[in-house]
């Protein structure tokens, strides 16, 4: 007897946003992503609607992101980059070409510099000679660096269908300022037909367009700062932060404005990052919207209910994540989904480096693995929230993603017992809604907000936003008829908006970090300028100058530490002097590792390592329930004999060159949040096999941190010789990643003094 299947409905929820990159309300962009990812992802995704009959899609477009693109589609608008790529290549100044040299490479290495011939050797010219030289470059290939830039962030599917574009790509080289000024007006053209097709597709039932807080600001943090920042660094100046109001009017904006520009009201709110807690629910309710949504993590706080996942990342009881909730508030009930956390994590970081008809099938195959446990349900209806960031993962693959999601979209509406489903009508239409006892309050991201709040640099933004907005409404207060009121209103919620506190201080970093505080202060500055107040000199310091500096890669001395498994804080503390290297992951990524960073060194005996703990982690209660396993590999530089193989196993095909060579030594380390489970030394024998060897010989300490004394002879290192090692991440003995990816780090034993 076959076996039935029950349908799931599947809700793919593409998030757009981009924070304001003007610095004034009619000024150039500073930076030129709104401009580039509208021609790479925000029309394109979209027309996937049209390509499939049965495929409905869901997107979120955050209201100040559709100002900017209708800025670029209505107004001639531009940025830096556009503004130099049409200028002619003969008045291009030193500086302009410094800058060229810095920022028209801003594009995927592998996906869109590397496939392009010249485009390559443009950058390998750079890489050769630095960016200072401007005089290793012609007039010409500044004009064609700037041409060729333009042309890689251009959606793959535009360069086949606009005869035009297919000709510009084909010429390669010697761009013309005309080809500049063409490929900029084709750029305008794709931009116009984003919010006409959006609408059109709306009205047409093919997607659904929710949105967020016009500026994109942690409702939360707005609406209860004092609760959600527990543990007060500083002074208790920010805990009277008061920005409730604030949260209310940025949230009825949005609702209006893509009203305004849809013709529909939107009935979902995507909260930024997915930042949810009860007076968010009840706020949102107020505004009559529908539903919102959140991350796998917090539903489980909520239900205290913890997911479980196996080594494939497959959850063992999907049932709570495929159901709709309803919140009641003291107007209304609200309605709840929740994404899966895995599939985001996998759409977004992992599969771009793979095969994307592989991937694509490898998530079919999981998907379908889920609705096979919902036979024993009681239920009818099961919804899979698939939602993520719809524009910043795309450059990671090949043709901008294509390949995958046609694949998969494919695989998807050729099943009959699956769906794809508007959210709003698929919350409609099902009856079977659970009750939500409480909401948990925290992010998408580790369950709490300290991405945004309680870090030295994010403290200091926060304190200095409290201020500008205490002397905005005292200026309010007095002069509530001040014609200029309202632009400055505006400036404010700019200044609240996510983007600046997300790359303010650790742990993320844009490569241009300065300059999303010089944007972040000019907007305070604003403030002051619209109502004709003197503006405080300490908007004048750049606020990442706190940030503490990264240790170095390198040892700068031999050190001799004492093994005792604490954090670091006395300035002069020998560790200072080790080598450090940050162990490298995306920001939603973050859990999947034990430590942040990993310090490294020696004195003329031993071998020291200290590996620094994951704040993010340290009191998670989903930590203690994890074991996490590091593998080192380690070898004397030169040596050939009794060498074997990393024998881990690889979590997908893509394998590192790095992993193809071979070690002498390996260290095998898992840890708990209160444990160090086991330590173990590995040696390499001959037929590329590996035996226990004296682990007694390592002596290790794990408290705040773990340390590690690894004798120089133990690993047969002897004096004035080389070790060279890698890190592994490896839970479940399967690599997650190398670190470094690229090459072993080293380290020399000193070569003993003889005395006369």
């Amino acid at each position: 007897m076959m076996s039935q299947t029950k349908k799931l409905s599947i809700a793919f929820y593409w998030h757009m946003h981009q924070p304001v990159y003007q610095l004034t309300s009619n000024g150039d962009y500073i930076m030129p992503w709104v401009r580039l990812h509208a021609v790479k992802d925000y029309l394109d995704m979209a027309l996937w609607a049209k390509k499939f009959e049965k495929l409905k899609l869901n997107f979120n477009f955050v209201p100040v992101l559709l100002d900017s693109i209708l800025e670029y589609a209505e107004k001639d608008a531009h940025d830096i980059h556009s503004r130099l790529t049409i200028t002619p290549k003969n008045k291009l100044n030193n500086e302009d070409k410094i800058f060229i040299l810095n920022n028209f490479f801003d594009a995927n290495y592998q996906t869109m510099i590397l496939t392009n011939e010249e485009y390559h050797r443009l950058y390998q010219m750079v890489q050769a000679h630095g960016t200072a030289n401007t005089d290793i470059f012609t007039n010409q290939e500044y004009a064609d660096i700037m041409a060729l830039f333009n042309l890689a962030w251009i959606d793959p599917s535009f360069k086949t269908s606009n005869k035009e574009l297919k000709r510009l790509v084909k010429k390669g080289k010697n761009y013309t300022l005309e080809d500049r000024i063409e490929i900029i007006d084709i750029q305008r053209d794709i931009i116009r037909k984003i919010v006409p097709t959006l609408k059109r597709l709306s009205n047409k039932n093919k997607i659904e367009i929710t949105t967020s807080p016009y500026y994109h600001p942690i409702l939360p943090i707005l609406l209860d700062y004092k609760n959600i920042r527990k543990n007060a660094s500083i002074d208790d100046e920010i805990q009277n932060l008061k920005t409730e109001n604030d949260a209310k009017v940025q949230t009825k904006m949005a609702l209006d404005r893509v009203e305004e520009l849809i013709g529909r009201r939107p009935r979902g709110i995507w909260p930024s990052e997915q930042c949810i807690n009860a007076p968010t629910l009840e706020m949102l309710s107020d505004l009559g919207v529908e539903w919102s949504i959140s991350d796998e993590g917090i539903l489980a706080s909520s239900i205290d209910f913890e997911f479980e996942h196996d080594f494939k990342g497959f959850l063992k009881e999907p049932y709570h994540l495929l159901k709709t909730y309803e919140y009641k508030t003291k107007k209304s009930d609200i309605k709840m989904i929740f994404r899966d956390s895995t599939i985001h994590n996998l759409i977004s970081f992992e599969y771009p480096h793979h095969n994307p008809i592989a991937t694509a099938n490898d998530l079919y195959d999981r998907i379908k693995v889920m609705q096979s446990k919902i036979l024993s349900s009681p239920d009818k209806d099961h919804l899979l929230t698939i939602a993520l960031d719809g524009e910043n993962c795309w450059e990671n693959y090949f043709e901008d993603g294509s390949s995958f999601l046609k694949t998969l979209y494919t695989l998807i509406t050729e099943d009959d017992t699956l769906e794809t489903v508007l959210i709003s009508d698929y919350i409609e239409q099902t009856k079977e809604h659970k009750l939500l006892p409480k909401i948990a309050a925290g992010s998408g991201f580790n369950r709490n907000f300290k991405l945004w709040i309680e870090e030295p640099v994010k403290d200091l933004a926060w304190t200095y936003l409290k201020r500008v907005r205490d002397d905005f409404s005292e200026f309010e207060k007095r002069e509530p008829l001040n014609p200029n009121i309202e632009l400055a209103r505006k400036e404010l919620f700019i200044c609240e908006g996510s983007d600046w506190f997300w790359w303010y201080g650790e742990p993320n970093d844009s490569g241009r970090d300065n300059i999303f505080d010089f944007i972040f202060r000019t907007h305070l500055k604003n403030i002051y300028k619209y109502l004709d107040l003197d503006i405080p000199k300490y908007l004048d310091d750049p606020i990442t100058d706190i940030s503490p500096s990264k240790p170095s890669k390198y040892p700068k001395s031999l050190i001799t530490p004492q093994i005792n498994g604490k954090e670091i804080t006395d300035e002069d503390d020998e560790w200072n002097n080790a080598g450090c290297i940050e162990i490298p992951d995306g920001p939603v990524l973050r859990e999947s590792k034990l430590f942040e960073k990993i310090r490294f060194g020696n004195d003329e005996e031993n071998f020291y390592l200290k590996f620094h703990l994951n704040k993010y982690l340290k009191d998670s209660e989903e930590l203690s329930k994890r074991t996490y396993q590091m593998y080192i590999y380690l070898r004397k530089a030169g040596r050939k004999q009794a060498l074997a193989p990393v024998r881990l196993i690889n979590k997908t095909q893509n394998i590192p060159p790095i992993s193809m060579e071979k070690f002498h030594n390996e260290i095998q380390i898992a840890v708990r949040k209160d444990s160090l489970q086991f330590l173990r030394l590995i040696k390499a024998i001959s037929g590329d096999m590996w035996v226990l060897a004296n682990t007694k010989s390592i002596e290790s300490a794990y408290n705040e941190v773990l340390d590690l004394k690894i004798p120089f002879d133990s690993l047969d290192i002897k004096s004035g010789e080389t070790l060279e090692f890698i890190f592994i991440n490896a839970n479940f003995g399967i690599k997650d990643f190398y670190i470094p990816n690229e090459m072993v780090l080293s380290v020399t034993r000193p070569a003993l003094v003889l005395q006369k």
